[in-house]
């Protein structure tokens, strides 16, 4: 038998190692096993990082701060201005990601996801345009504002363009301007449509918005106009002697002079029959529609009459100039009911416009291949899914419609002006959106096709011209310092 005895010496230390092996294993586990958790937890964000950049469209966000926005601008200033599009859609796919006006963009030239960010509420898209833009519109524009008080303002002065009574004053009025316009035309001195269709769209909707007639006021609230619009795309450097600084000036000029037709009107109280835009917003009863928030979108309500409806006018004449078919077909139709309305002892009235057939399918088609409004920007304020694509939070979107009008998928041979495809084509689909769509559908539709309408039926009936050598061109230089003109010879109907 054997007996070990064990030194006290020694047995106190394998008893105080055994203590500090439990003690490092107390002390380690936990910590290996919140590494271990950490670990996990920032794997697994990963993978959903990697998910959603999976999601994001392909693209590129371009050069540090200003992204593509130099060659976007660039492209927009060229015949093509669809080639920055073109380009990207070959290479990344309808809808991709890059980096314009200083926020990284979601860009689509996908029908089925425009509509989708058209037809979206204020809880998924806001508007969100260039700073220089959004400073010079206000907070309060209508381009800018959501929710109830935006349907609200959008929903009277839509009902107000549709009304009958609108529509009247507008057909006499725009009758009164053209035929004021082409008289003064010569046969020996080139007509420059555009400036022509400026002057008489501009006096159309600023009597339709305040009431204004053709004056020394009204030639000031030109000249303050054209000031505030020059910076609409400037630099968003508010200092003096800067564009944006020139423009916000002539806007408050503008807006001192709308108040005091304001002011005049609160004076008298409420119009049973609103006579312009004015009168229907005073008359609303809501305390949110402030002078300043009338008056501010008042001013930007004139834009239309400088750019998109003159353009509308100008680009018809051009196309019908290329298109002699086009121009026989809907020179025909018109002299036909004019002589019909002659003989009866009647005048035409606005729905007589609005009938011509074949004039309503020369105007659709400009606007397809015109694209008078080029697409519409949008900010998601959540992270939003459409057809496999991520548009994430924070992110702007823009929704391209020109792509779409251009496209030959959409349309056969899409670059020649062709009025007889919409002979049993629908209007209402999604392939076509030349006013935008949803909440935010542009209110003044019919008002622009109506005095498009009653331009072109007064200078086919009228005039026969033909444009000067080189000086037929697309529609971004339309829009800057090419007028198109055009010499004129009068004929008898």
């Amino acid at each position: 038998m054997y007996i070990c005895i064990f030194k006290p010496k020694l047995a106190s230390s394998i008893i105080g190692r055994k203590i500090m092996d439990t003690t490092w294993i107390l002390f380690v586990a936990p910590i290996f096993l919140c590494t271990l958790f950490l670990y996990y937890r920032k794997r697994l964000s990963l993978k959903l990082k990697a998910k959603h950049r999976n999601q994001l469209p392909l693209g590129t966000l371009g050069w540090p701060f200003i992204g593509e926005t130099i060659e976007f601008v660039s492209c927009a200033y060229t015949d093509r201005p669809e080639s920055f599009m073109n380009k990207r859609r070959a290479m990344y796919g309808k809808v991709f990601k890059s980096h314009i006006f200083g926020s990284p963009t979601i860009v689509s030239t996908d029908a089925d996801v425009n509509k989708f960010i058209l037809q979206s509420d204020a809880k998924v898209f806001v508007p969100s345009y260039p700073k220089s833009l959004m400073e010079l519109m206000g907070e309060s524009s209508i381009l800018l504002i959501n929710g109830t008080l935006q349907r609200r303002i959008h929903g009277l002065i839509g009902a107000f363009f549709k009304s009958q009574q609108l529509k009247v004053q507008i057909t006499t009025d725009m009758e009164k301007y053209v035929q004021e316009s082409m008289a003064n035309w010569k046969e020996d001195q080139p007509i420059f449509i555009q400036d022509e269709t400026k002057k008489i769209a501009f006096h159309v909707l600023v009597k339709a918005l305040i009431s204004l007639d053709p004056g020394e006021e009204m030639e000031l609230l030109k000249k303050h106009f054209q000031e505030f619009i020059s910076g609409l795309m400037s630099l968003p450097i508010n200092l003096p002697g800067t564009k944006l600084y020139q423009s916000l000036q002539a806007k408050k000029k503008m807006v001192k002079l709308v108040r005091k037709t304001i002011q005049a009107r609160r004076n008298k109280g409420i119009i049973e029959v609103p006579k312009d835009v004015v009168d229907v917003l005073l008359n609303d009863t809501s305390e949110k529609l402030t002078d300043d928030l009338i008056a501010d979108n008042i001013i930007d309500m004139m834009i239309p009459g400088e750019d998109s409806v003159p353009v509308l006018m100008t680009l018809a004449t051009k196309y019908l100039s290329e298109c002699p078919a086009a121009l026989q077909q809907l020179t025909e139709e018109n002299i036909k009911l004019k002589k019909l309305k002659n003989q009866l002892g009647e005048s035409l009235c606005w729905s007589d416009y609005l009938s011509f057939p074949f004039t309503q399918k020369v105007i659709t088609e400009t606007l397809r291949m015109g694209n008078i409004i080029n697409g519409v920007m949008r900010k998601a304020l959540k992270d939003v899914e459409i057809k496999g694509y991520l548009i994430p939070q924070g992110w702007c979107v823009f929704a391209n419609f020109r792509s779409v009008h251009l496209d030959e998928k959409n349309y056969e041979c899409p670059y020649q002006f062709n009025p007889w495809r919409w002979q049993n084509k629908d209007m209402n689909s999604s392939n076509f959106s030349p006013f935008g769509g949803g909440q935010r559908l542009c209110p003044g539709i019919d008002l622009a096709r109506l005095e498009a309408s009653i331009f072109l039926h007064h200078l086919v009936t009228k005039f026969r011209w033909y444009a000067e050598e080189d000086t037929i061109v697309n529609f971004p230089t339309v829009r800057m310092k090419r007028r198109m003109p055009i010499l004129v010879k009068r004929v008898e109907t």
